[in-house]
């Protein structure tokens, strides 16, 4: 893999996980909570009683997401993972499970009564919380380099497992979109404006077309031009879309990134994944700052899975040959 590539999936990879971090002891928060102390750097306990460097389900997700894409996209063993994890704790950092969300609690229970993989999310209008767009950065990665309609039907896919409407899948797809674009070497506000004309031409049509208007302020253009308080942070998955687009292009570092993401309050984690996610691709490992980066429990495991899963994309690439 050429070496500039891998430190941008590393940061991604990294960035997401230190964003979760980050967030998880002001979560639930209000705005206005945390501006009172607001978030600088890695701290501890606050809302779960954690430790500095404890991560949430969101990494947890993202991590059994990334195992699973070392040997091909596979949204059978996905699930496998997702149950293992739910039922054995696995890859927690302490563990035990906690704030599970219940459109992911639910969409589990389904995979364990034996329903497929692809059909065990929920699809009512209530079901658009946040949980599969914390989960989808491997995702993107992974089919980077891959055709639209494949990283669209990707992300769909894995999205399923656990919310199958078609605004969730729509919200990962674009999310995707948009680190294909970073991993290519475009800038943050290239890289929104490939997603918007993507999506646009994708989503044009049924099933698609009557769920654009809840997209309509991210496609506009002009998401980082709204003030603060316009931006939402809590569990909806198209707030947290807004708003992790919003703190990356009103950023100018990795740090600035996640920090601004994670100090909206509410759903911090979430946003701080997610942001944290799409701001270590552009700003690449390097930037993120070690000591947050030792912070991180489990550190050592965590390495040598990014390690795997970076080998795995090489594999991929060279018997397609696909490049970015």
């Amino acid at each position: 893999m050429i070496p500039f590539l891998k430190e941008k999936i590393l940061g991604g990879l990294w960035g997401a996980i230190i964003g979760d971090a980050l967030g998880v002891p002001v979560e639930f928060k209000s705005r206005e909570e945390v501006r009172k102390n607001p978030v600088t750097t890695m701290r501890g306990y606050g809302t779960f009683n954690l430790p500095p460097g404890s991560w949430s389900d969101d990494s947890s997700l993202m991590l059994c997401t990334t195992e699973s894409l070392i040997d091909g996209f596979d949204t059978r063993l996905m699930g496998q993972l997702f149950i293992k994890w739910l039922n054995e704790a696995y890859w927690t950092p302490w563990g035990q499970t906690f704030d599970v969300g219940m459109a992911t609690h639910d969409g589990i229970k389904r995979l364990i009564r034996g329903i497929p993989p692809e059909e065990s999310g929920g699809v009512n209008e209530n079901d658009n919380g946040n949980g599969s767009l914390m989960r989808m950065l491997p995702v993107g990665v992974y089919f980077a380099s891959s055709a639209v309609p494949e990283i669209l039907n990707a992300a769909h896919r894995a999205s399923s497992l656990t919310h199958r409407h078609i605004r969730s899948q729509m919200a990962c797809g674009f999310y995707c979109l948009m680190i294909s674009a970073l991993l290519k070497g475009n800038d943050p506000k290239k890289a929104y404006h490939y997603a918007i004309g993507q999506a646009e031409e994708r989503y044009g049509q049924a099933p698609y077309s009557s769920e654009l208007v809840n997209f309509k302020r991210i496609l506009a253009g002009d998401i980082h031009q709204l003030p603060e308080e316009n931006i939402k942070s809590g569990g909806y998955v198209i707030h947290t879309l807004e708003a992790s687009t919003w703190c990356l292009l009103n950023s100018h570092s990795f740090y600035g990134a996640v920090l601004k993401a994670v100090n909206l309050g509410e759903d911090t984690d979430t946003t701080g994944i997610v942001t944290g996610g799409l701001a270590g691709i552009y700003y690449g490992l390097d930037a993120i700052p070690q000591e947050w980066i030792d912070a991180i429990v489990r550190k050592d495991e965590i390495g040598e899975l990014f390690e795997r899963f970076c080998d795995s994309i090489t594999s991929k690439q060279g018997s397609s040959h696909e490049h970015l």
